[in-house]
């Protein structure tokens, strides 16, 4: 048993330190890539203090903050799902899918028609709104999936994320009608996906969230894999399985609202990302949670990258290029499923 979990803690430790490296690399591609090219070399010299003025301005004002707000929204939403996976038990379970993104949409749609803009300070509150979103529809969703012996139904959930979805994206659609012409256009992008989070604003925005939520979920793979097992065992283990699967739920919506606040409505990666990772490292959630946020922020970072590099000038959603990808893996993962 011993030598079986070494040669697993060893399988973690280098599936870890290759993400990393992609990581890296990938944030390298990133930084050289834009309207400005910036050659690998100067965009060290510039991170290392010895770059020009232009430079410096193109790297730490404009690219590395978009950035570094990719990353915290990729992670954010890989480790989300994978919490939303293990307390539904249902392998399909993904923030969009339940309908944390649309409620989170809601949010942001009711922070802009009241607000009118989305520069300066005020970008601080875009979370809190998207944050209060997303737990208006989480509400709703167990509300609706909650049975009053056996309290909420992980196999209710879905179903019930997809109506309350649909619900509130109407809402979300009639509200966003009646925004100012530059205002909709915003909204619109962002419901596709647009990262739009460019300032170090955004950055300390999003980073409490991600720091704070990311080690809570951390801490609680044991309560996830007791999960796993089904209420009544994890019961008789000793978790307090109704209160838990409260707390996890809020951490679930807290991550995915506050990725997308300033990522955009991106969907799949909460998906994509846990299955990703569990194939690579097993089902302990000890193991694939920081695999699932690494991964899911390579995904994203790779996808807003792509984005903005193939059509220069101008560029495209990274939903869209997420999308395009985790579409025909869903359309995968139900047939496999059956």
């Amino acid at each position: 048993m011993n030598k079986q979990a070494t040669s697993r803690g060893t399988r973690v430790l280098a599936v870890i330190i290759f993400l990393s490296l992609i990581c890296v690399i990938t944030l390298l591609i990133s930084l050289n890539t834009g309207t400005i090219r910036l050659s690998p070399l100067t965009v060290f010299q510039t991170l290392f203090g010895y770059g020009n003025y232009d430079d410096t301005m193109v790297l730490f004002d404009y690219r590395l903050p978009r950035i570094l707000v990719t990353m915290l929204a990729g992670m954010g939403l890989g480790v989300s799902g994978a919490i939303l996976q293990g307390v539904t038990r249902n392998s399909l379970a993904d923030p969009g899918i339940l309908g944390l993104h649309a409620g989170a949409s809601f949010g942001l749609i009711v922070f802009v028609s009241f607000f009118h803009t989305l520069e300066g300070m005020s970008s601080i509150l875009i979370p809190l709104f998207t944050f209060a979103g997303g737990v208006a529809a989480a509400l709703l969703i167990v509300l609706l999936a909650y049975d009053r012996h056996k309290g909420v139904l992980p196999i209710r959930l879905l179903l019930v994320g997809i109506a309350v979805a649909a619900g509130f994206s109407a809402i979300t659609l009639f509200l966003s009608l009646r925004l100012d012409e530059d205002t909709y256009t915003f909204a619109a992008r962002w419901l596709v996906g647009n990262v739009w989070g460019r300032d170090w604003v955004n950055v300390y925005a999003l980073l409490p969230w991600i720091v704070i939520f990311v080690p809570y979920a951390y801490f609680q793979s044991k309560t996830l894999d007791s999960f796993s097992l089904g209420d009544e065992v994890a019961t008789s283990l000793g978790t307090p399985v109704r209160r838990q699967r409260y707390l996890l739920l809020a951490c679930a919506v807290a991550l995915s609202s506050a990725s997308v606040s300033m990522a955009g409505g991106i969907g799949f990666i909460g998906l994509a990302a846990p299955h990703l990772a569990r194939r690579l490292v097993g089902p302990i959630h000890q193991h694939f949670l920081p695999v699932a946020g690494l991964i899911g922020l390579v995904i994203l970072v790779v996808a807003d990258t792509i984005g903005r590099s193939i059509f220069q000038p101008n560029s495209i959603p990274a939903g869209v290029v997420v999308a395009a990808v985790g579409a025909p893996y869903f359309l995968y993962l139900l047939v496999r499923t059956k």
